[in-house]
Order: C-alpha cells, then structure tokens, then sequence
C-alpha cells in the first residue's frame, strides 16, 4: 500500500438539513488499497456522508475530496472512477441480468464489455443467471449482481453499502471472501458500511464510527477493541449505539 496516495480526504464537514445537524465536523482520510469500515447506529450521519461522497447531497461546510479533486467541482469525472452498491438499491426489474449489466457497462463506457461481464458473472457465481429477469432473483442473487455491477469500470474506489444485508451465513461468506478477492488482485479502496461485525473484522483494514453525527473513534479494529475496553465489535457497537455521550476505555 503506498501510504501517500490519499483516495477519500473529508476534512471539517458539516451538513445541517432546517437546522438540524446531521455531520458535525467530521474529518477522515482513507489510503489507496485500504478497506476502511464506516460504522454507526441507525441516525449517526452514515447515509448521509455517503451521500455527499457521491455528490448527491451537498455539505453545508468543509472540504470532500476524492482521488484528489474536489467533489463539487469534479463529480462527473470522479464519479467515472468510482463506483457504488447497496443492498437496498435493485436493478431494474423488467431486464436480464445480462441486459441490465449491459447497460451500465456501456454507461460506464467498459472496454470489451462483453468479456468483463462474463468474467464478472463467473466470479460471482452468477453466470447460469444471465438470461433470468431481475425481478426473479433471490437476495443473495441480487446482491451478488449488484456486486457485478459495482465493479464494471474496475472503479479505483468502491462504496459498498451493506452488502451482506439479509443474506445467510454461507452466502455471506461467499461475498466476503468474493470482495476480498476482487480487493486483493485490484489493489481497489473501498469504503464499507455494515451493521454485521463480521464483515467488519475480516475484510476492514480500520475502522471508523459515527456518533450523532460526529466521528467518535477510528483506528484498526484491534485499537477500538483496546480504546473501549471490549473483546467485539459487537460489544463496541451497542455500547456506542446505547451510551449516548460514551466514555472511551470505560468500563462496560
């Protein structure tokens, strides 16, 4: 990992929606080749940060830059290099797999789509599905093409939200370790969000948690560990989520 190559620079942002804060001073870095875990109870801002990295949204103050430029001066050109998934958000339903990939590889201007396509569906297990309409897909199927999807352009940074929600233990699995192939042959940054701590702590390089809106701890998962006196993330997870102002190396 070339540690001087920053991909995510968030530095002093706050977004207020009528008032209210969402993101109160929240500044991070991730490096390229990083796997950094975003972490947060329902409400602590992660949807809407995630957004703003996406130039949905539209920060109130601070500076966001990706791949070294400016999101709001840059956003078509970043967003090319990028790319997105989340286990909330499907594909059309009234398209194949195949036609749905195709689409978004020519969107994405993919050189020799077709072989990408077919090296994606193959690595995912989902090549016997090419001609099944979306609609008919099971979660774990549409997680597994959204995955497709979200690697089409071979994207420099990956967001990836949930993308083990609802599925079951085995398909998990198999989605953790797809990812962590996909990362480890790519050399790709991908930032992660996930209420599954097991996501977390097998492919997160660091981690960092909001808090109402704010960034209460970040470091390696085995340093939060240590900062909350916990032996889980799990047990930092619902200690952060039910502590309100929570005291770092207090006892549980």
């Amino acid at each position: 990992m070339n540690e001087e190559i920053k991909i995510i620079e968030v530095a002093n942002l706050r977004k207020e929606f009528q008032g209210t804060v969402a993101l109160a001073n929240v500044s991070f870095e991730v490096k390229r080749g990083e796997i950094v875990g975003l972490l947060g109870a329902n409400g602590a801002g992660k949807t809407t940060l995630i957004h703003i990295l996406l130039g949905l949204l539209t920060q109130t103050t601070g500076t966001v830059k990706i791949l070294g430029l400016d999101i709001l001066k840059h956003r078509i050109e970043i967003l090319q290099r990028c790319n997105f998934s989340s286990a909330y958000i499907r594909l059309p339903y009234n398209l194949t797999v195949w036609e749905n990939l195709m689409v978004f590889a020519r969107l994405y201007n993919v050189p020799d789509a077709k072989m990408r396509i077919e090296e994606l569906i193959e690595l995912f297990e989902v090549a016997h599905l090419r001609k099944k309409l979306t609609s008919f897909l099971s979660s774990g199927e549409q997680t597994r093409v959204n995955l497709c999807k979200a690697m089409l352009n071979k994207p420099e940074l990956l967001l990836l939200d949930e993308p083990t929600a609802s599925l079951d233990p085995d398909i998990s699995d198999k989605v953790r370790k797809m990812i962590r192939q996909v990362q480890d042959t790519q050399g790709m940054t991908i930032l992660y969000t996930s209420h599954n701590m097991r996501d977390i702590e097998e492919l997160c390089d660091r981690v960092f948690f909001l808090h109402k809106g704010a960034v209460l701890a970040q470091g390696t998962p085995q340093m939060i560990l240590e900062q909350f006196s916990q032996t889980s993330l799990e047990d930092v997870f619902i200690n952060i989520a039910r502590g309100g102002n929570v005291q770092i190396g207090a006892e549980s």
